[in-house]
């Protein structure tokens, strides 16, 4: 199963990333009209293009993957049954709804805990950030008279900030990011470090989830009554997304498994526990698409 659903996820993102390269020689935006959202027709009758996605496709199935194998082998490690990797085909702007493992044996304590939860979005991150490294390096700045985007990324994430910083620093070609026309690989890493932004959020049996549990199972308990009423106003306010989010993090299979908590984390873990706030804190964006809040549609 996990190989016949990566096969189709390097289809889905291979035709998704044809669309952005294509947009991307022509110096456009990576999403300047409605068919952009869907390429399979435009794909049909252009199936030369198809193999000019596969640098997004792998650029981006490499950092899910990273990020999977991290929890994968965390699991290893504590002596934990679960599944390989899981990358998950869908019909959104990237071609997949992520990935992940599942876990079939229980957690049997903080530590391991700690361990599964940090680990995955530690390699995630690492690998984004160097997938965005690289895409800038391969990017450029477009024509004055190029087509507006549809679609338009929004507040970049702190990462995102101080890698551009360091390379304008080094290499001041590197197009300014209020006028980039960005490579498809830079566009692979944005969505890496919005997916580890999404999997730290501190609640459920979400990787942010896991790590809180570790360090307070108290904390962990109280979280959903408080994040999904936040993630309904920054819904309202900022990203439609956030919404669906804060329902997901209600739903009843979100609930974690009992730990042993009897046996504190040690000192190493509970600085793996800082460093995965820290993370958050650099991929965090609370707008990551401009003009998509639920009162922009109202109104």
């Amino acid at each position: 199963m996990a190989a016949l659903l990566l096969g189709v996820s390097a289809v889905t993102t291979t035709a998704n990333g044809a669309r952005f390269m294509q947009n991307f020689l022509d110096g456009a935006p990576p999403v300047v009209r409605d068919s952009d959202l869907w390429p399979w027709p435009w794909l049909i009758e252009h199936p030369e293009f198809f193999a000019t996605g596969v640098a997004f496709s792998i650029a981006l199935l490499t950092i899910l993957l990273i990020h999977e194998f991290g929890h994968y082998f965390a699991c290893r490690w504590h002596g934990i049954l679960s599944s390989l990797p899981w990358v998950l085909p869908a019909p959104t702007l990237s071609g997949t709804a992520g990935a992940i493992i599942l876990i079939r044996s229980k957690i049997k304590s903080r530590d391991a805990l700690m361990d599964v939860g940090i680990y995955g979005p530690l390699a995630g991150y690492l690998a984004s950030a160097a997938a965005v490294a690289v895409g800038f390096a391969l990017s450029f700045t477009p024509a004055q008279d190029a087509p507006k985007a549809i679609v338009r990324f929004g507040s970049e994430p702190l990462t995102i900030q101080i890698i551009h910083s360091l390379l304008r620093h080094w290499d001041p070609s590197v197009p300014s990011l209020d006028h980039i026309a960005p490579h498809p690989i830079l566009i692979a890493g944005w969505i890496g470090l919005f997916i580890t932004s999404l999997n730290l959020i501190p609640a459920g049996q979400l990787d942010g989830g896991h790590i809180l549990y570790a360090v307070s199972p108290r904390l962990h308990r109280h979280a959903p009554k408080v994040l999904p009423f936040v993630l309904f106003l920054a819904g309202a306010t900022a990203w439609v997304g956030w919404l669906l989010w804060g329902v997901f993090l209600l739903l009843p299979a979100m609930r974690h498994p009992k730990v042993n908590t009897d046996r504190p984390l040690n000192d190493g873990r509970l600085l793996l526990a800082m460093l995965g706030a820290l993370i958050l804190l650099m991929t965090i964006t609370p707008m990551p698409f401009y003009g998509n809040s639920l009162m922009h549609f109202l109104h």
